[in-house]
């Protein structure tokens, strides 16, 4: 396995400290980076004989109140093929833990200053749940191009999320009075979750959120991002923006009880170029525990040249579903037409399902752009609403017209 070493850097008046691994590992010491987590000099490590010299660097974002520990079983692996990047999130593990606002792109703006410091023009992103979220924002600074994006089981892509996360959002009494209760809270969530998160990564992240900031840094980044509802921040808020979207995956356990597996699908189901790889009954840290299968995963992502950029347009299967239904549509309407014009039109010429096939065009359409739009289906899990709309889209999904399956 790679070796990890550990640096700071000072990015914004504030202290950033991050893990690295793997090949041009030297390069950060080059811009004066060489303390430690604990203040020891870092230690040097060569580059490694298999690496792929050509290969951006790879990022890897950590999630909600956890630190760059988050990957320490998949880090070193990854670290194998190419250099590897694990920073602690502002607010988070190592690094400090500002008087700042915490707001979802405030997390990418400072992150963007620190690639941009190290002299990083382009990376792969792999982004952890909320880590996910800050890896989408990331996407809009123009100093750092994305190459290849990863999202684990992301926030930014539906509105459900755990109902613990909606309650501890309400309040702003966790910022002032929950900072005591940070450690207890932190091991009470992770052994909750039984996510293939060991003891020791427990107890040392509890250490870490018991220091002085941590309540505010959760709880200011929790308010930004989530309420009551669900998510506030998703993808669809700023993709206009975006004048080309890098290649995607998203990598979802079956048993994610945080946010739900339905959000990838439907996703996945609506933007064309996304790739969705299904852990089955993992929950909602697969990196965890799969780990060799997870790194397989991402690697072959990664390097798999024929990999198309995602595109912010249907996938082909969904649009040939809707324009076939259009030209039956175009057919049943000019049979009424023509029994009306024959006279003889009572309402009974159209039967009940030619009726329902002549709606279905414009509700697939409407479908689709709510789809795209993120509205609150997901709140139900994924499930049928009332009018069918609602299926979630995906590789095995049955699309409404047809039951067109994509190819």
């Amino acid at each position: 396995m790679a070796e990890i070493s550990h640096h700071f850097l000072s990015v914004e008046g504030m202290r950033l400290h991050w893990a690295e691994a793997g090949a041009h590992g030297a390069e950060a010491r080059a811009h004066g980076t060489n303390a430690g987590a604990h203040g020891a000099e870092a230690r040097a490590h060569s580059t490694n004989a298999g690496a792929d010299a050509d290969a951006p660097p790879l990022v890897l974002l950590h999630g909600l109140s956890n630190s760059c520990r988050a990957w320490s079983q998949v880090g070193p692996l990854l670290a194998q093929r190419r250099r590897v990047l694990m920073p602690d999130l502002p607010g988070h593990g190592a690094s400090d833990r500002p008087d700042a606002d915490y707001a979802l792109h405030w997390y990418a703006r400072t992150l963007a200053r620190w690639l941009e410091a190290l002299g990083i023009a382009e990376a792969d992103v792999v982004g952890h749940s909320f880590g996910g979220g800050v890896a989408q924002m990331l996407l809009l600074e123009r100093s750092v191009r994305i190459r290849r994006l990863v999202l684990v089981a992301p926030g930014g892509l539906g509105k459900g999320v755990g109902w613990w996360l909606r309650l501890a959002s309400l309040s702003a009494l966790v910022e002032r009075l929950g900072q005591p209760f940070m450690a207890a809270a932190t091991r009470l969530v992770l052994r909750a979750g039984r996510d293939g998160v060991t003891r020791e990564e427990i107890l040392e992240l509890s250490r870490l959120n018991a220091q002085a900031g941590s309540a505010r840094a959760f709880s200011r980044t929790l308010r930004d991002v989530i309420d009551w509802r669900g998510q506030r921040r998703a993808f669809r808020d700023r993709a206009g923006e975006l004048a080309a979207l890098p290649a995607i995956l998203l990598v979802w356990g079956t048993r994610d009880r945080l946010i739900p597996i339905a959000q990838g699908r439907q996703f996945a189901g609506t933007l064309e170029g996304v790739r969705l790889e299904v852990f089955e009954g993992c929950g909602h840290y697969p990196h965890n525990e799969c780990p060799e299968a997870f790194v397989r995963a991402v690697q072959r992502f990664l390097d798999d040249p024929s990999v198309p950029a995602a595109r912010l347009e249907p996938p082909r299967a969904l649009v040939a579903s809707i324009e076939r239904a259009e030209r039956r549509t175009l057919g049943v309407l000019a049979r009424g037409a023509s029994a009306r014009c024959d006279g003889g039109f009572d309402g009974t010429d159209l039967d009940r399902g030619a009726i329902d096939e002549a709606r279905v065009p414009l509700r697939q359409r409407q479908h689709f752009l709510e789809r795209i739009g993120g509205d609150d289906q997901d709140r139900r899990g994924g499930a049928a609403d009332r009018d069918g709309l609602d299926a979630p889209l995906g590789d095995d999904a049955a699309f409404v017209v047809e039951g067109a399956r994509p190819p």
